[in-house]
């Protein structure tokens, strides 16, 4: 390489692949308990999903001594239901729209097919699969701390 080349790629801005809707997608609907897909996107409070869903597992592990029958561990499907809505919601938006907020600056505009739907379809199945559990689990829990289910055989 010429000395040209060095400072030419020195001096300009490092080109970065443009985001795809399918990985945001995906990050969404399989770890966006955590918000991975906020880390993918470079949102900037990303870190405060993150420390929420983990105080809240270290709550759950630590202080009860059955894990999944605590109101910690309840906690944690806000930001599970979240990411799987937030994965149907990145999915289908536009592709114009998407480029303007999350690729800014490219030079041609990105053309999804069918990918980001079947993804969308993913997340709604698998999302109201998880609601469903959690609405059953918090029905459960309350009932058992009512006294109501004292008596039942399961």
């Amino acid at each position: 390489m010429t000395q040209a080349q060095v400072s030419s790629s020195l001096s300009g801005p490092a080109a970065r692949r443009p985001r795809g809707k399918v990985a945001v997608g995906l990050l969404a609907c399989f770890l966006g308990g955590l918000g991975a897909h906020w880390w993918y996107l470079g949102r900037r409070h990303a870190w405060a999903v993150t420390a929420f869903s983990a105080v809240c597992l270290f709550c759950a592990f630590r202080f009860y001594p059955v894990w999944y029958d605590n109101p910690a561990f309840f906690l944690v499907f806000v930001p599970v239901i979240d990411g799987f809505v937030e994965s149907a919601v990145f999915s289908l938006m536009s592709d114009e729209k998407f480029d303007r907020l999350y690729n800014p600056g490219l030079d041609r505009p990105s053309r999804t097919g069918w990918g980001p739907v079947l993804v969308a379809l993913l997340a709604c199945l698998i999302g109201a699969t998880v609601t469903m559990f959690a609405i059953a689990m918090v029905v459960v829990y309350v009932w058992v701390a009512m006294g109501w289910l004292d008596g039942y055989v399961l």
